[in-house]
């Protein structure tokens, strides 16, 4: 029996550890919470997305009685930002939560294994990485790239 390991780096910061235009970024994340459409589990999540021009681009959670049909703030922001600027790469995506009592979480969220899945999709069709930013009130993590999120994808060359 072989065992392996996955292991990847990222950074946990604050605001002040970011580049203007990464809190930017996080700013614009937290407003999308504003967004939100979450009369059911009443956590509201913001995402932005950093288009390659530098244009930011906000999508957030939509909630529907049907649970199912509703949709998650990464994969409403990707695939909007996608859809009106198909040209353009997602260098840089951040995420930001409110709990169910309005108030920004202590720690970061991730995105659930469907938004990983679209995020690592988004990733290789632009052929370039897509740094993401997890913003908690106490800490900020920054990865490198989105197929960090994922170690053990399903993609394209599994269908061959």
């Amino acid at each position: 029996m072989l065992r392996k390991t996955f292991q990847f780096d990222y950074d946990v910061c604050d605001l002040s550890d970011l580049s203007s235009t990464e809190r930017d970024l996080v700013e614009a994340a937290q407003k999308a919470c504003e967004t939100s459409y979450a009369p059911y589990s009443h956590f509201h999540v913001g995402a932005a997305a950093l288009l390659e021009d530098g244009t930011i681009f906000i999508g957030s959670n939509q909630e529907n009685a049907s649970f199912t049909v509703g949709t998650c703030a990464e994969r409403c922001t990707i695939y909007a930002a996608h859809a009106h600027y198909p040209a353009s790469r997602i260098p840089a995506l951040a995420i930001a939560a409110k709990g169910c009592d309005g108030k920004f979480l202590e720690l970061p969220i991730t995105p659930c294994g469907a938004c990983r899945q679209a995020l690592l999709e988004i990733e290789q069709y632009q052929e370039s990485p897509m740094h993401i930013l997890l913003y908690g009130t106490e800490c900020i993590y920054r990865l490198e790239k989105a197929a960090d999120l994922l170690p053990l994808h399903f993609d394209c060359e599994a269908l061959s």
